[in-house]
């Protein structure tokens, strides 16, 4: 399987971890959108110290597109006496409405202490946080009921914090999406080119599809065969990860000027009927 050194930190994002750091104390509470179907590949590890300790809570996004059984496991994982996560998802609106009950709860105390001093009703001031192309702006003008928040299937579309209020009692501070300098774990980075987090102009998009015929061929070989009427999922030992990209696009008549395959029309394929959950509900970070 081939492998990229797999790295993206633009100045923007260098600009976002300041914007967090001087506007945590605005905040009561902080939302983090988390990628269901990559749960720990999607949690940022620099969010923790950034937002210094406040409640949070933590969205597991797109639940729609991720295996179902994993996205239960991650969420049990990541609940704790100061951190609450729920599924949520834009498409259906699953989770939407435990959002505002779940971060009241959250902050009681303060919420409480606010009370005590006369203002009643003051609204709860949560800053989102997540990594690029996660679904923030989705799920803002879905809290909304009104689109508020520019939306694109794309990385770094918000480059600069908005205040956006709610009907709800919440008022939202977004932030643009931001991803961490360096992946330690070379599969952390991996996930995010797959998912899109990271933007595909700057990959070696046959690599990537690669990587993804290997996680798919091994965690859900059931989904890869029935999507594109293979047979059977040929072992390691008999095909490679570029054999059976290869194998992919014959079936899908992907084939260009002396009956080569055309790889990079495949990858892209592959990588966009991923996205859109086309060849089923898939998780790519599993139990840990």
């Amino acid at each position: 399987m081939p492998s990229q050194n797999i790295q993206w930190f633009p100045g923007h994002m260098a600009k976002t971890r300041r914007l967090i750091t001087e506007n945590i104390k605005y905040a009561d509470a902080v939302i983090e959108i988390l990628d269901a179907r990559i749960p720990y590949s999607s949690r940022n590890p620099e969010i923790k110290t950034l937002c210094a300790g406040k409640p949070s809570l933590l969205l597991l996004n797109k639940a729609s597109l991720a295996d179902p059984a994993v996205t239960e496991y991650w969420s049990k994982q990541y609940s704790d006496s100061s951190t609450m996560c729920i599924e949520t998802d834009c498409i259906s609106g699953k989770g939407i409405n435990q959002i505002a009950p779940s971060l009241k709860l959250l902050c009681k105390d303060k919420l409480a202490k606010y009370e005590d001093k006369g203002m009643i009703g003051r609204p709860i001031k949560a800053m989102v946080v997540g990594i690029p192309n996660v679904g923030k702006s989705s799920l803002i003008n879905k809290l909304c009921q009104n689109k508020k928040a520019k939306v694109e299937n794309r990385p770094g579309v918000t480059l600069d914090k908005q205040w956006v209020s709610t009907n709800i009692g919440i008022q939202l501070l977004d932030m643009p999406g931001i991803l961490w300098p360096k992946f330690e774990d070379q599969r952390v980075g991996e996930n995010l080119a797959i998912t899109g987090a990271i933007k595909d102009d700057i990959l070696d998009i046959e690599a990537i599809a690669m990587t993804l015929c290997n996680r798919l061929r091994t965690d859900y070989p059931q989904f890869l065969a029935q999507r594109y009427k293979l047979d059977s999922i040929p072992s390691f030992d008999e095909m490679d990860d570029y054999d059976l990209l290869c194998l992919i696009g014959k079936k899908r008549g992907f084939l260009i000027s002396g009956g080569e395959i055309n790889t990079e029309r495949t990858a892209n394929m592959l990588l966009d009927e991923f996205r859109d959950a086309k060849i089923g509900r898939i998780s790519l970070d599993l139990a840990r």
